[in-house]
Parts: structure tokens; sequence; C-alpha cells
């Protein structure tokens, strides 16, 4: 039986662990990534990995040991504030929780850590795609018999099964970071607290993490017209800082000072998503996984989880299924659909709760639901 030929197209968590769990199972696999090397850019921050689908992908690539070592203790405590600093909810991480926090980069780099040297090939930018056939920058024509798009919100391979596009979901992020916090920044610090803040109003909040290097990663939400992240000179840290504050006029002098306090550049982020029931016919010898799937808002904190969970088990269809590449895509894809539309449904319904006219007692209720179904 002839091995067949995977192209992986980007090297995030979903297609690292794809590529992993087809190692696991003696099937080689080449990932072609744009960056130049692992270290090109930042990974974003913290992640909250799921039991019933993060953990599991990671049991099946075979990481359970390597990802427990790099829990963030205390991540999973978590805060609800109003827009006057008033404590609504409060969490503490008692280490028996089925979400820990870790580091997306140690993650990254946990997963890169884990496959043959060669695997992935860095630089490799894709400029056009075709069932069975990559089209690489420096001229390059890749044959493949599966190829795989784990590329992200904006996939150059997503065109060749789906029409589907990303839109604007109502709510821009504007990055902040705040380093050394607990002796450059205690006050910001001591708001966020050991793990995860929400300070919320109607259309406007803070979403923040402590990461493992004590440092402050903070998003400030706001529900707004795409068209104002334009507005703003985000190469003018002071502009910026001043143009952000304003949407915040009124708030605690405690959560404008996770704006006034930033270091560096504030770094804009308008989220999209792909719509709720996104699906595709299949097309013989390509499928999708990740945010190239179902791209949804973070509201869920599925994203990364989705993502992993989408590689391991197309790996093991393909593991499953020898010879029969198009029957394990098929499996793979009438799983996939499901139950990444129930959790795109979730993001957005919890996206909408997060800044209605009830924040931020419509997230404590939420949580509380959430208590009661566990």
């Amino acid at each position: 039986m002839t091995t067949p030929t995977i192209s992986i197209v980007g090297a995030g968590l979903g297609g690292l662990v794809l590529a992993r769990v087809l190692h696991r199972h003696g099937i080689p696999a080449t990932v072609y990534e744009l960056d130049e090397s692992p270290a090109a850019r930042t990974q974003g921050g913290m992640l909250d990995i799921h039991a019933e689908n993060g953990q599991v992908a990671l049991e099946k690539a075979g990481l359970t040991a390597e990802f427990r070592s790099i829990i963030h203790p205390g991540g999973e405590a978590t805060r609800v504030l109003d827009q006057h600093n008033r404590l609504h909810f409060a969490e503490t991480d008692d280490g028996d929780g089925a979400r820990p926090e870790v580091d997306r980069g140690q993650l990254r780099r946990m997963l890169l850590d884990s496959l043959p040297d060669g695997t992935i090939r860095w630089g490799s930018k894709v400029t056009g795609a075709e069932p069975h056939q990559l089209r690489l920058a420096d001229g390059t024509t890749v044959a493949t018999d599966v190829l795989v798009g784990a590329d992200g919100a904006w996939s150059r391979i997503r065109p060749l099964v789906s029409g589907a596009r990303p839109a604007y979901a109502g709510v821009s992020f504007v990055e902040i970071d705040l380093h050394d916090a607990d002796a450059r920044h205690p006050g910001p610090a001591a708001v966020v607290g050991a793990g995860m803040l929400f300070a919320l109003s109607a259309g406007r909040g803070f979403l923040a993490h402590r990461e493992t290097d004590g440092s402050l990663h903070v998003y400030a939400a706001l529900t707004t017209p795409a068209e104002w992240l334009s507005t703003v000179d985000f190469a003018d840290p002071d502009r910026a800082r001043a143009a952000l504050l304003e949407q915040f006029a009124g708030w605690a002098p405690e959560l404008r000072a996770l704006i006034t306090e930033a270091d560096g550049p504030l770094v804009p982020r308008a989220i999209h998503a792909l719509p709720i029931e996104h699906r595709w016919a299949r097309v013989p010898g390509v499928t999708l996984l990740g945010d190239a799937a179902h791209l949804m808002s973070p509201f869920a904190g599925e994203g990364a989880n989705l993502a992993m969970l989408d590689g391991a088990e197309l790996g093991e269809a393909i593991a499953a299924h020898p010879g029969a590449i198009e029957a394990a895509l098929t499996a793979y894809e009438q799983a996939l659909f499901p139950r990444s539309a129930q959790a795109a449904r979730e993001a957005a319904d919890n996206l909408t709760l997060c800044f209605d006219a009830d924040a931020p007692r419509s997230l404590v209720d939420r949580f509380a639901a959430y208590a009661t179904a566990r």
C-alpha cells in the first residue's frame, strides 16, 4: 500500500497536532509555514485547555505529561467586575479545574519539539492552491495526495472547498501589555488578580489575564463599527491611548489604568467569524481545520481547543482508513461540522451577553449555569 503524501498549510496548534498524530501512526507529513522561524512573531497570551477537547487532543498526540509540565498554577482564577471596579464574581484556582491555563508560545514549542526534524518547511509562502497541488512563492509546485488548510482566518486553502469569508463580529479589541506587573504596575496587577479578569459594561469591557512571565495581557473590547479602528493612529502610542481612554470615559480609575500604564504600542484587532453553520461539500483530497474551518469569536474559549481536536481526529481518521483517503476525510468532516457549529453558536451568544445592557450580570449568570451543568 502506498503511503499518501500529506501537505499541511500552517504551523499553528491544529496543524502541529495533526502532524504529531500522523507521526505517531508512522505517517509522514510536511507542514508549510509562512513564518521564517518559530521565533518570527509572538504567539499571543494564555490559553485555557479544556478537558473535553484540547486535553483529549494532547492525549491522542501522546503529550499529556509534557502539557502538565507547562500549566500555569493559579491561572484558572477568575474575577468579574463592573465599570466602577465593583466585584460581582470571584473564583480561585484550587488546582483541580478542568480548564488549566498554559502559555500559547510554550504550548506551540512543545508541539514543535515533538516533531521530527524537517517536518516543517519554514518561510514557505503559499501563493496558490488547487486540489492535490500547492504553489509556493519561490516558484516551487508541490504535488500532494491530501491538502489540509490549517492556515487560519484568511486561509488560502478554504476557497477550494467554500466561498465563505469571515465577517466582522461586531466587536474590536485593542491589545495592551503591562510588563513585570507586580513591581511596575501594582494597581493593574491587583485588579487583574492571579488569573483572568472580565470588567464589563454595555458595549465596553476589559478582558485580561496574568501571564507566566508576570506580565498582564489586556484586551480592551469595544462594540463599535469596524471602521473605528482606522480612525485611530496606532503608530503613535500616546494618541492611541488618548483615543481609547475616550471610549472608557466614566470608568473607574483603577480600570482606566490598564490603558494609561500600557507598555509599548497598542495593537488593534477586529474580531471576525465565519457563519455558525459553516460547512462544505466533499472536495477530493482537500479539507480544513481550526480557524480555516470554523473561525469564531474568542468568547467561548474554544478556538485553539477545537483546532487541536480537529488535528488529532483528522490524523486518526487518516490512520484508520489506510488506502481510503476520501473515507477518512468524510468521517472527519461528519464529526467536525456539528461540533464546530455548537461551539460557534456558544461563542456568538457569549459575545452578545458580555456586552449587553445587563453586563456584567449576564456573564455571572452564564458562569452559574456552567457550574450547574458540570
